[in-house]
C-alpha cells in the first residue's frame, strides 16, 4: 500500500492535517503480535480471578459467553476496516453511517476510554515495581513508567510496534506455556498431580451461585476483551493495512478459545474456586500448586509486562484516535501536527498530560478524584461497541446497494447475527446499570457521555476555521489501498 500524496482524493476523502500524515511503518509481524496480545491484559492474570471466586467453575462460560460477544463485534468492525480502511477506524465509520454527533461522541468516548487506563495501567505497574523497590513513591514510579512510555511513542508508530511486539510475544509465550503446564496436571502427567476434573463438580457444583451469577459474570469478563479493536485503528500505519486485519479478525476465535476459556478452564480444574489464592491471583495459584520456583516473582513480572503492554497500547490509541478527530474537525487543528517520523506529537503529549494528572490524584485524593475517574469509563468501551454494531448494520446496507465488491470479508448470517449481536451487547449494558458490583459504573461513565455531548453542542457553535485543520491540503479519512482507488 501507497500513501495518498498531499492533494490527492479518493471518494471518501475528508480534509487533513496540514503539518504531515501518519506513515506507514507497521510491519505484518507487528499487526500479528498487537492482535494475538491485545487481548492479554492485567485483568487476564489477576482481575479474573475475582469473577471465578464470585462464579465458581461456570466461570468458564461466563468468558466464552463474553468471547463470542467480543467475536462477533470485532467480526462487523472488521468487515468495516477492509471495506473501508480508515485512520480513526470506527469513528469514521460511526461519523459516517450514523451521524456527526454520533461520531463526534464515539470518538472522544473512546480517546476519554485509553487515557484513563494510561493513568490506570501507571498506577497498577508502580504497585508491581514497589514490591521490588518498597521505599520508592508510588507516584514516582508510575511518572517514569508512563515517561519511559510517552518516549517511546514519541519517536514512530515502528517504535511502539517493536514494545508491543515483544511485550506480546512474552505474553502469548507465558500463556502457551501455562496452558503447557496445565494440561499436564489435568491429564496427571505432572509429577504427584492427581489429575482429572473432578474439582469442577466437588466444591458446591460446577455452578455454585447458580445461572444467574453466571450471566451476571459477562459483564466484567466482556470488559477483559477491550482492546482487540486496537488493531484496526493500528492498520492506518501498516503497509498491508486490509490484509493486517482480516488476519487478525480471522485468528481472534482461535485468541478467545485458547488464552482465556482453555486457561480459566484449566485454573478451575487445578485449584478449588473456593481457594483465597484463586481470587488474588489464579494464575500464580496454578503455578504454586504445580510447586514452580519462584511462582509468585514470576506472575508479578507477568503482569508487569502486560500492565506496560497495555499502557503501550493506551499512549498510542488515544493519539490516534485525537489525531483522527482532527480530521473532520471534531477537534482542535493543533493536534493535527505531525513530526518528521509521522507521529502525532501533540496528540500523544495531550493524552498523557491527562495521564499524568489522574497519577497525581490517586496520590493525593484516591479516593475521590481518582475513584471518579476510575468509575466514570467502566461502561464507555461497551457504549462505543454497540454504536460499532449499529454502524456496521447501516453500513453493510448501504455497501449492498452501491459497492459490494468492497465486502470482501463480510459479517457471518447478515443480517440476523448483526442484530443478534446488538441485542446482546444491549442486554450487557442494561445489566451493568442494575447489577450492584456495575452500577456505579454504569450511572458515572453516562455522566461521560453527558459531558461529551455538551462538548459537541459547542463545537457546533464555534466557526469551523478554529477546529477544522487549516489550509486547503486534503487527507482522506480512508487509508489508500493498494490498488490506489479508495
Amino acid at each position: 500500500m501507497s500513501t495518498q500524496t498531499p492533494g490527492a482524493r479518493g471518494p471518501h476523502s475528508g480534509p487533513a492535517p496540514a503539518n504531515g500524515a501518519l506513515r506507514q511503518g507497521l510491519e505484518r509481524r507487528h499487526m500479528r503480535l498487537i492482535a494475538l496480545g491485545g487481548v492479554i491484559g492485567a485483568g487476564l492474570f489477576v482481575g479474573s480471578g475475582v469473577v471465578v471466586h464470585a462464579t465458581g467453575p461456570a466461570a468458564v462460560l461466563s468468558f466464552l459467553a463474553a468471547g463470542v460477544l467480543t467475536v462477533l463485534i470485532m467480526r462487523m468492525l472488521a468487515e468495516m476496516t477492509v471495506a473501508r480502511p480508515a485512520q480513526g477506524s470506527f469513528y469514521v465509520h460511526v461519523r459516517e453511517t450514523l451521524g456527526q454527533r454520533a461520531g463526534f461522541t464515539v470518538g472522544w468516548l473512546y480517546w476519554y476510554f485509553f487515557v484513563i487506563v494510561v493513568a490506570v495501567e501507571a498506577v497498577a505497574g508502580g504497585r508491581i515495581v514497589r514490591l521490588w523497590l518498597p521505599g520508592v513513591p508510588l507516584w514516582a514510579v508510575s511518572l517514569v513508567l508512563m515517561g519511559l512510555l510517552t518516549a517511546t511513542n514519541m519517536v514512530s508508530a515502528r517504535s511502539y510496534g517493536e514494545f508491543e511486539y515483544w511485550f506480546s510475544s512474552i505474553k502469548v509465550v507465558a500463556i502457551v506455556v501455562f496452558l503447557f503446564l496445565g494440561a499436564l496436571y489435568v491429564l496427571g502427567l505432572w509429577p504427584r498431580a492427581e489429575g482429572g476434573l473432578a474439582l469442577l463438580t466437588s466444591h458446591g457444583g460446577f455452578a455454585p451461585a447458580g445461572v444467574g451469577a453466571v450471566l451476571a459474570a459477562v459483564v466484567p469478563c466482556v470488559g477483559f476483551f477491550t482492546g482487540a479493536e486496537i488493531v484496526t485503528i493500528a492498520a492506518a500505519e501498516s503497509v498491508e493495512p486490509e490484509r493486517a486485519v482480516a488476519d487478525a479478525i480471522r485468528s481472534i476465535v482461535l485468541r478467545v478459545v485458547a488464552f482465556y476459556v482453555l486457561s480459566i478452564f484449566l485454573v478451575v480444574a487445578v485449584v478449588p474456586w473456593t481457594s483465597r489464592a484463586i481470587e488474588v491471583s489464579p494464575y500464580a495459584a496454578v503455578l504454586e500448586r504445580l510447586a514452580v520456583p519462584a511462582a509468585g516473582t514470576v506472575m508479578n513480572a507477568l503482569v508487569l509486562i502486560a500492565v506496560l503492554s497495555c499502557l503501550n497500547s493506551a499512549l498510542y490509541t488515544s493519539s490516534r484516535m485525537l489525531f483522527a478527530l482532527t480530521g473532520n474537525g471534531d477537534a482542535p487543528r493543533a493536534f493535527t501536527k505531525v513530526s518528521r517520523g509521522g507521529v502525532p506529537r501533540r496528540a500523544l503529549l495531550a493524552g498523557t498530560s491527562v495521564g499524568y494528572l489522574s497519577v497525581i490524584a490517586a496520590w493525593l485524593s484516591p479516593d475521590v478524584v481518582f475513584s471518579f475517574l476510575i468509575n466514570s469509563y467502566g461502561a464507555i468501551a461497551l457504549f462505543v461497541y454497540l454504536a460499532i454494531a449499529f454502524a456496521q448494520v447501516r453500513m453493510r446496507r448501504r455497501l449492498e446497494r452501491e459497492d459490494p465488491a468492497r465486502l470482501t470479508l463480510r459479517m457471518w448470517l447478515f443480517p440476523w447475527l448483526s442484530w443478534v449481536t446488538i441485542a446482546a451487547m444491549t442486554a450487557v449494558i442494561a445489566a451493568m446499570a442494575v447489577l450492584p458490583g456495575s452500577r456505579s459504573q454504569f450511572w458515572l461513565s453516562l455522566v461521560t457521555v453527558a459531558v461529551v455531548l455538551v462538548g459537541y453542542e459547542v463545537r457546533r457553535r464555534v466557526p469551523a476555521a478554529r477546529t477544522a485543520p487549516a489550509g486547503p491540503v486534503p487527507e482522506p479519512d480512508v487509508v489508500g489501498a493498494a490498488t490506489g482507488e479508495r
